[in-house]
């Protein structure tokens, strides 16, 4: 289930002016452990904290570090973002303009790429220096409408004075983040900011609605990409003997002969021709096709001992990698994902369904959510991971990179076997 919007205080809707000052209050307040008259919202007080323990201060500028125009057209050709902005443009833009919006798009690093609205405000962003280009990274210029939902990957409203940096006091910003429904990999933020008395209550809820359309299309060209692919394999597969299946640059899956249908498997991060072992497979060779892979079983056994380094080190860029006899291959991981790789590391003896549910949610009965979740793990790491209780592969070697410091480890994460883990800095 989708993490629930972290929207305005109801009050907002009642006194816009009276609660600017009494969230501007709590803002300057709260760095120099001082009590404000009106303490900040959750998401809010967790942002600021991560910022200035980051160092990030108010009067950090907005223009440093700005894109050149070249690099900006460049990442705009790389990124998966490009074929949805006809969906952003037609869900916002034409509203956000008559509403005194402007609506911001950044990549999955915080750089916006795109800026469309409100004339009139554009101007005022002008002054502010939030233009296309500039970073929006939460530990670069603290809480606001596209790094803050980044960073906990839930739709967040950043009301005026909630804003870290005093430039963008004058404005509300709400951001939803926008994720590749291939492998839940973030690739950017919608944004839609405004001044204060231009916003609505019901914002947040419409900027989440136009990412998750601008999800929905990455879906259909993702399926449309693999029926091309499956009218590549069509006059393949049928002359192979054996267990063969045909993938797309991704794993997922075009056609299969001689095997039961699987939807995905692991392929190396960089992958390229020749024998390679991959999870749930075994030896395997690839072959290159256009747009995608062949991918043979060699049917011989596993090979023996495997190294799996869970690297938890950098904030939303986690990843398993595995070693073995037959090369290497890593696979990034989603917050989920990485939240229970690091339990099963840190208890190598295995957790039942129960014991997970109750490290992951406080609650033994949510057994369901964790055996599909660990189902679709098993997908690429198949052989080095047992069930009954899960748990890694006994002959595995396992090893966990950590962020140096133990409150970053998963910041994300209200997962009590996480938070206990940076308490207690317990390390697998």
């Amino acid at each position: 289930m989708a993490n629930p919007p972290a929207g305005l205080p109801r009050r907002t809707t009642v006194d816009a002016a009276r609660t600017a000052r009494m969230l501007s209050d709590a803002r300057y307040a709260t760095p120099f452990g001082q009590r404000a008259r009106t303490a900040p919202r959750p998401v809010i007080e967790e942002s600021w904290e991560r910022a200035l323990r980051g160092g990030t201060r108010p009067d950090h500028d907005l223009r440093t570090g700005l894109l050149s125009r070249e690099e900006v057209e460049r990442r705009r050709g790389a990124s998966p973002l490009r074929h949805v902005l006809p969906v952003l443009r037609e869900g916002l833009v034409s509203v956000a303009d008559a509403a005194h919006h402007i609506v911001l798009v950044a990549d999955d690093e915080g750089r916006a790429l795109w800026r469309e609205g409100s004339a009139a405000v554009l101007r005022k962003a002008d002054e502010a220096g939030i233009e296309v280009g500039t970073d929006w990274r939460e530990d670069v210029i603290g809480t606001n409408g596209v790094g803050t939902p980044a960073v906990v990957r839930r739709p967040v409203q950043v009301f005026a004075g909630e804003h870290l940096s005093r430039a963008l006091a004058s404005f509300t910003c709400a951001g939803a983040p926008i994720t590749d429904p291939r492998d839940g990999r973030l690739i950017g933020v919608v944004d839609v900011s405004g001044p204060l008395e231009t916003m609505h209550p019901a914002t947040l809820a419409w900027v989440d609605s136009v990412a998750k359309l601008a999800e929905a299309r990455l879906r259909e060209l993702h399926l449309t990409s693999l029926e091309r692919l499956r009218a590549v394999a069509a006059p393949i597969l049928p002359r192979i003997g054996g267990r063969a299946l045909v993938v797309d640059r991704d794993g997922w899956t075009a056609a299969v002969t001689g095997m039961p249908y699987v939807k995905r498997i692991a392929l190396p991060k960089s992958p390229s021709g020749g024998r390679r072992w991959l999870p749930s497979l075994g030896l395997c060779s690839l072959e290159p096709l256009a747009g995608g892979w062949l991918v043979r079983a060699a049917d011989e056994p596993v090979p023996g001992t495997a190294r799996i380094v869970l690297d938890l080190a950098l904030p939303r860029r986690w990843s398993v990698t595995v070693y073995g006899s037959a090369g290497s291959w890593t696979h990034e991981l989603s917050p989920r994902h990485a939240e229970l790789l690091y339990l099963l590391a840190l208890h190598r003896s295995g957790r039942s369904a129960a014991a997970l549910a109750e490290d992951m949610f406080g609650d033994p009965g949510r057994t369901v959510t964790v055996r599909a979740e660990m189902s679709r793990v098993r997908r690429y790491l198949g052989a080095l991971l047992e069930h009954r209780p899960y748990r890694f592969r006994e002959d595995a070697e396992v090893e966990v990179l950590l962020p140096g410091d133990p409150r970053e480890l998963l910041p994300h994460s209200t997962a009590p076997g996480v938070t206990s883990g940076r308490t207690s800095a317990q390390v697998p």
